[in-house]
């Protein structure tokens, strides 16, 4: 019994690195070829495995792109994801500073990779379809924080807690690709002190 789980095992260990080893290829391939001209053969060779293998875990170069879009926006979500429970307009202006200010940096940082998925956006409808849902699930954590501060009374509250959470993300998405695309007027922090104070002082009481 224990032999045949220990078999199951390794064969799964090997399936996870084997899995792991054509990403980091295909990571290589695409920012050295752009999405349209990067191929699954490329990230083969480069992986140094078999082609039936790669296909057992994933079925085109889009699949794989998505998973490393994943992996990229785990970093901005993260950011998203710090505790919201601020007990004046203050606290909240300072929470809001920090995560656009966060936010707009990791633009930076991942630069290379979000003009990968900016180009695949562009082109492909099933990465078009993957980047509405990953602004989707930012929207609907923006719109939690403002239903809290509106419950707590720092924030108006006949402003619909969507729409707001719309604009808002809206706001931090342009100037997200402007920086990707290094085409930023200023500097992060200069951007990131301006929408904040904006967007805080026309919903914050």
């Amino acid at each position: 019994m224990n032999e045949k789980h220990d078999v199951i095992d390794k064969r799964h260990l090997r399936s996870i690195k084997t899995k792991q080893k054509l990403l980091e290829a295909a990571k290589e391939v695409f920012l050295e070829e752009g999405f349209q001209k990067a191929t699954i053969s490329q990230m083969i060779k480069k992986a140094g495995i078999g082609y039936g293998t790669a296909y057992v875990h994933f079925e085109g170069k889009e699949e794989i792109l998505m998973i490393l879009m994943d992996d990229v926006m785990e970093k901005f979500y993260d950011i998203a994801e710090v505790s919201f429970l601020p007990k004046t307009k203050e606290e909240a202006r300072q929470i809001i500073l920090s995560q656009a200010t966060a936010f707009l940096k990791m633009a930076e940082t991942e630069r290379s990779m979000m003009q990968l998925f900016e180009q695949a956006i562009g082109i492909s409808p099933s990465i078009s379809t993957k980047w509405k849902e990953i602004r989707e699930k930012f929207i609907q954590r923006i719109s939690k924080d403002i239903a809290f501060a509106q419950e707590r009374g720092l924030a108006r509250t006949e402003l619909n807690h969507g729409l707001v959470a719309r604009g808002w993300f809206f706001t931090n998405e342009m100037y997200l690709w402007e920086i990707v695309r290094n085409e930023h007027l200023g500097t992060v922090e200069e951007i990131a002190g301006t929408m904040t104070a904006v967007y805080a002082n026309g919903l914050y009481i």
